[in-house]
């Protein structure tokens, strides 16, 4: 694969502003990256693009938040489901054509969009969420198999428990190197990981850590509604240019 300079540019800012994302909630890098790398190449490129920052950032931030893992078994049962889900969604992702692959990143890139926007105070007792979270990790392992991103169900589930944000990151971050472990050797026996794509993924680890510190100062400084207003006008614009692409071939309009 090649970028020209204009491109390299562009994949730079996109994997910037998941770096600024990530950094000012803990998680989220996908969020951003996935459509906006979708809408210049295609999801399958987007996801593999992103195996590499997905696993080692969120290695480094579950090491650094290993002293607030919640007690009991909610957070483990939500990874390992979360794997068994990746590995469904993974091989999704390379059967799938692109076009549905675009629809089916849109559909959640809005899911997560009107969650937020219409339940953001939706909440739910730790006991609920022990109850739920072998199906919520599978569809969310499914999502992030499939399509790179997981926000829809991952972080609502999370977020609706009202965790301590030591303990959110800890718990989310396992999430993600549970299923990211599973994806890469999976997408290596599909074909759609190889060597060359392998150290692009290593080299978008960069521009993701060095943005992270501009999205922790960031929010600190913005309001939660200003930056949250922000961020969900951005991934309404990127999911409209996705199913605008993508919806004529689908439908076949």
């Amino acid at each position: 694969m090649t970028i020209d300079p204009t491109q390299f540019v562009l994949v730079f800012i996109c994997l910037a502003l998941g770096g600024v994302l990530k950094g000012a909630t803990g998680a989220g890098a996908p969020i951003l990256a996935i459509p906006a790398l979708a809408a210049m190449f295609d999801v399958k490129l987007a996801v593999v693009i992103m195996m590499m920052p997905n696993l080692l950032t969120n290695l480094w931030q579950g090491w650094r938040h290993r002293e607030h893992r919640l007690a009991g078994h909610l957070g483990w049962i939500f990874a390992v489901t979360g794997a068994l889900g990746a590995l469904a969604g993974t091989i999704m992702l390379a059967w799938l054509p692109h076009e549905a692959l675009a629809m089916i990143v849109a559909f959640a890139v809005i899911c997560y969009v009107i969650l937020r926007l219409c339940r953001p105070d939706w909440s739910l007792s730790l006991q609920a969420g022990e109850r739920l979270s072998a199906p919520a990790g599978l569809v969310a392992g499914i999502l992030q198999g499939s399509s790179g991103i997981s926000a829809p169900v991952s972080i609502t589930f999370l977020s609706a428990m009202r965790l301590d944000r030591q303990a959110y990151i800890f718990t989310i971050s396992v999430f993600f190197v549970a299923m990211t472990a599973v994806q890469i050797p999976t997408l290596g026996m599909v074909g759609l990981l190889s060597a060359p794509l392998l150290a692009i993924s290593l080299a978008a680890v960069v521009p993701i850590l060095l943005f992270m510190p501009v999205g922790t100062a960031l929010a600190q400084r913005l309001s939660p509604a200003a930056f949250d207003r922000a961020i969900l006008l951005l991934l309404i614009g990127l999911a409209l240019k996705l199913v605008f692409e993508a919806a004529p071939s689908v439908f076949g309009w």
